[in-house]
């Protein structure tokens, strides 16, 4: 299945791209930006154009995968966000889809989340005919957690990772089927 861009009132969502690796670099290599993710910042940014790889072999292998977020007033790549179809455990779970987002330190706050997800969950509950949708959050991070309940979903439990406790959330979908 290839997903067409999606458009939100301030954002474009399209599929990552060789072309979006320096920008896409920019958040990798970010401490900030890494600080709440389990996995230290980049140096090299031919790590940046392996994930891209990586992501779009998760477009071709499962129809699904994270996506450039793009701000349309300025025209760049300003972080991604999106839906992903999880194989390797987390929280002793696969096989689920995952929403996640992550975006540069001077796009916070301004709700660039909140209105990505909100596309997304519309596409996977909409499009995909999603049942539930799962997220998680490193619990010091106040910001996507706040934005998670923001979007309707509920804390259901708890889990360790390497860097620390996590929260683990779900939506379940209530569109009329």
């Amino acid at each position: 299945m290839e997903i067409e861009p999606i458009e939100t009132e301030r954002l474009i969502l399209k599929a990552l791209e060789k072309d979006d690796a320096e920008r896409l670099f920019l958040l990798d290599k970010n401490a900030e930006v890494m600080r709440y993710v389990g996995v230290e910042p980049i140096s090299d940014i031919a790590e940046t154009r392996k994930n891209i790889e990586i992501i779009q072999n998760q477009y071709r292998e499962n129809g699904i995968g994270r996506f450039a977020v793009i701000e349309k007033e300025c025209g760049q790549l300003i972080g991604w966000s999106g839906l992903k179809l999880i194989t390797e455990p987390i929280n002793n779970r696969t096989g689920f889809y995952d929403l996640g987002y992550r975006f540069l330190p001077e796009f916070w706050g301004k709700g660039y989340a909140t209105e990505s997800a909100k596309a997304w969950l519309n596409f996977g509950f909409g499009k995909m005919g999603l049942d539930e949708i799962f997220a998680h959050a490193h619990s010091e991070n106040s910001s996507s957690i706040h934005t998670l309940e923001k979007l309707g979903f509920k804390k259901t439990d708890e889990f360790m990772e390497h860097d620390g406790l996590c929260y683990w959330y779900e939506l379940k979908n209530n569109l009329e089927k």
